[in-house]
Order: structure tokens, then C-alpha cells, then sequence
């Protein structure tokens, strides 16, 4: 089964040298015959998300909240007033189990940050809310998370960071990706 060609990247100047042009150094070293271009783009895309991540992870640290309850938060702000979805409807938006949603809606709870009651509807069913408290919370953790994104983003100009987001867009649509939609 043969690789599909992806169009050969123009090597990277000297001074903007990263990790991942040794990684590529490395293997055209000793394999001169693959075809790395995917690697330099993938390689990139795992190391951003890494480093964005733990710099995410900090900021909310700093408001006490780890990133996957800020992406509860941020699931039940997003669907807007009253603030309300069930369990089952944040797990699927999560890709959760219902157990790690659990843990995660007991401590978000011990916080006084939601509130889960008995879903009107369905006597068997629960709701989730945000509750004033959780909602303040959510809007500075946004707030200061986007302060971190956009921070970053400083490296490219407007027109650089739209071709960019143009681009991730339609790499992951060609992944098949299904829509995720967490806390960012």
C-alpha cells in the first residue's frame, strides 16, 4: 500500500528552526527515501497542542479548575440561558463516560460552581446548571484563556493567523473528524 504524496515544504530558513526540523534532519538522515512532509505539519500540530495545553491547564489552575471542568463550564455557558443540559447531553458533547462525567459534575458541584435537580420533564432524569457563581467563573476562566491564545497568536499577523485557521479547518475536515465541541 502506497503513501499518498503530500507537496514537498520548502526547508525552513536556519534562524526559524524548531525541534521538528531536526526530527526531519534525522530521518531524511537515515531514510532518505520518506516522504516527511506530513511529519512536519503533524509533528508541529502535537507540539502546539501540547504546549497550549499545559498553558492552558496553568491559567485555569490559577482560578481553581482544571481544563476538563472549565470545558463542563464552558459546554453549559455555550448553551445559553438557563444554563441547563443533562448528564447524558454533556457527555456526549464531551466525549466523556459517564463516569469521568460524574467525578468531574461532583467536584464542580462541591464548588458551588452548578447545581443538578430533577429534571422536570422526566422524574428519572437529572439537569445540570450553572449557578451565579459558576457562571462568573466561566467568563473570567474564557476570558483569560483567550488572553493565552491570543498572546500566542502575537507571532502571526491578522492576515497569517485567518490563513492558518483556514487552513486547520480544512485539515480537519479531511480527517473525517467528527464535530467535537469542547471547551474551546
Amino acid at each position: 500500500m502506497s503513501t499518498p504524496k503530500v507537496p514537498k515544504t520548502p526547508k525552513a530558513p536556519k534562524t526559524s528552526r524548531d525541534p521538528v526540523d531536526a526530527i526531519i534532519d534525522q530521518w531524511a538522515a537515515v531514510r532518505p527515501d520518506l516522504d516527511t512532509a506530513a511529519m512536519e505539519v503533524f509533528g508541529r500540530v502535537f507540539r502546539l497542542s501540547r504546549a497550549m495545553g499545559d498553558r492552558m491547564e496553568k491559567t485555569y489552575a490559577g482560578l481553581g479548575i482544571s481544563r476538563g471542568e472549565f470545558d463542563v463550564l464552558a459546554t453549559l455557558r455555550r448553551s445559553g440561558a438557563p444554563y441547563t443540559l443533562s448528564p447524558r447531553q454533556l457527555s456526549a458533547t464531551l466525549m466523556l463516560t459517564t463516569g469521568g462525567m460524574t467525578g468531574r459534575l461532583d467536584k464542580l458541584e462541591r464548588a458551588g460552581l452548578l447545581r443538578r435537580s430533577p429534571d422536570p420533564h422526566d422524574r428519572r432524569a437529572l439537569q445540570v446548571t450553572l449557578t451565579d457563581k459558576g457562571l462568573t467563573l466561566v467568563d473570567e476562566a474564557v476570558g483569560a484563556g483567550l488572553a493565552v491564545q491570543t498572546e500566542a497568536l502575537m507571532a502571526l499577523d491578522e492576515q497569517q493567523a485567518g490563513q492558518l485557521a483556514d487552513l486547520l479547518r480544512q485539515l480537519l475536515t479531511g480527517t473525517g473528524e467528527p464535530g467535537r465541541q469542547q471547551g474551546t
